[in-house]
């Protein structure tokens, strides 16, 4: 059934917004009709172990040449041919398990598809969220450089500030103005992805439910080799390379066993009616017993291109199963690192606040430079983004970590609600 067409007045929680990418990305879509495919390879696999039954009718009208003259006359006949696979060295047993194994790799690849779009929702919201943030720290600060101008312009006019500090005072305000005009071109962006993301066209306005608060815990520090070792055992892509050694191995067995013999049971029946002849009935029953002895060589290389089929399947799951050690050592220390960055831009956001407000009561009071301000006001700004790019790292750094341990699921969406209604600025 097809998903709802999200409502631009209605905001979107995260769950909203990867429920939405899950149900409209085509990739999705792809993967889950290739699973259905299979599935239905396996259906073909089994119908070797059913008999086969086929039936003929045919009718015609025979003109012979008798003492000079036609004799036309009527044939009909009707026929029924059962066979049945008796033994055949295993190839059927080896084509079914291909199938399978075949099958256990496409719902593995589906899997592994379903995190990969998952994780982008969850960098998609996370990223405009982010944009949200910088619009309204770009807001800040314009509104804080606009009152430094302000305080350097009264001081200017009693004669208490040089034209050089008014000048440096409105710089800084324009060149406030401008990281703000260029955080909105950055949250258009985000907008445009993020509807990208969950189906829509780029231009579909929506509204977001903010996420709440965040205060990173210790629980995700846990001993990395053992980290390692569970997402060898769930990730998807890995899971779907071993089903597709397995598959390559019964490939093998399947060409192998058709290079020998196979033993067949076959029945059918017949009748035949032409013209003024009596109605004939004919019926066999047999057993064929088929040995193929020479193909050209055609079945030792079809052996020799499955070995090495067997051998390059190996070589790809051996490659996944190393890249799976780099994903989750990679996830895990930039979690490890986006923590820390967070807990420290919070701190730096704090302690460059209370310096901004000081430095800039003390030059209101007619005490210190207008460089002193602009310093400070630079330096909280900064603080601003920073603190904004790690509450960003550290969202996606987490998703990114249990994606990378195949584990990426609705249960991470529950530990950071939304808590409150907010809509994107407008530019």
């Amino acid at each position: 059934m097809p998903c709802a067409t999200p409502q631009s007045a209605t905001p979107l929680a995260l769950p909203d917004v990867v429920d939405q990418a899950l149900c409209n990305n085509p990739q999705t879509r792809e993967v889950w009709a290739n699973a259905r495919a299979q599935a239905a390879q396996v259906g073909v696999a089994q119908a070797a172990y059913l008999p086969g039954l086929t039936g003929s009718v045919s009718a015609g009208r025979n003109w012979t040449d008798a003492s000079g003259r036609n004799s036309p006359y009527d044939q009909n006949s009707a026929g029924l041919t059962l066979s049945y696979l008796l033994y055949d060295f295993g190839a059927r047993d080896a084509t079914l398990e291909n199938a399978r194994q075949l099958l256990a790799a496409a719902v593995a690849t589906q899997d592994s598809t379903v995190q990969l779009v998952f994780l982008a929702a969850v960098q998609a919201f996370y990223q405009a969220q982010a944009g949200v943030s910088a619009v309204t720290a770009a807001q800040e600060s314009e509104r804080a450089s606009k009152e430094s101008f302000s305080a350097a312009e009264a001081r200017y006019k009693v004669g208490a500030a040089t034209p050089a500090d008014k000048l440096q005072a409105q710089t800084a305000w324009s060149q406030a103005m401008l990281n703000r005009i260029t955080a909105e071109g950055g949250l258009k962006n985000a907008r445009g992805a993020l509807a990208n993301v969950i189906g829509q066209d780029a231009q579909q306005p929506l509204s977001l439910t903010p996420a709440a608060e965040i205060s990173p815990g210790e629980a995700f520090e846990r001993n990395v080799n053992a980290l390692v070792e569970e997402a060898r055992r769930r990730r998807p892509d890995l899971l779907a390379a071993e089903a597709q050694v397995r598959a390559a191995a019964a490939n093998l067995d399947a060409v192998r066993a058709a290079g020998r013999p196979s033993v067949s049971l076959a029945a059918s029946g017949n009748r035949l009616d032409a013209g003024d002849s009596p109605v004939s009935n004919t019926s066999s029953v047999g057993v064929t017993l088929t040995v193929p002895f020479f193909s050209g060589y055609a079945p030792t290389y079809r052996a020799r291109a499955a070995e090495a089929q067997v051998d390059a399947r190996n070589a790809q799951r051996d490659r996944i199963r190393l890249q799976v050690a780099l994903d989750v050592w990679n996830a895990y220390n930039n979690l490890n690192t986006a923590t820390q960055a967070l807990r420290t831009s919070t701190d730096l956001l704090d302690s460059a606040g209370q310096s901004e407000r000081v430095v800039l009561g003390r030059y209101k009071a007619g005490v210190g430079s207008i460089l002193d301000v602009l310093n400070a006001q630079s330096a909280l700004a900064s603080a601003r983004q920073q603190k904004i790019q790690a509450a960003l790292n550290w969202n996606v750094s987490r998703a990114t970590l249990a994606q990378s341990m195949g584990s990426l699921d609705y249960g991470l969406l529950q530990i950071l609600p939304g808590v409150a209604t907010s809509e994107y600025p407008k530019p």
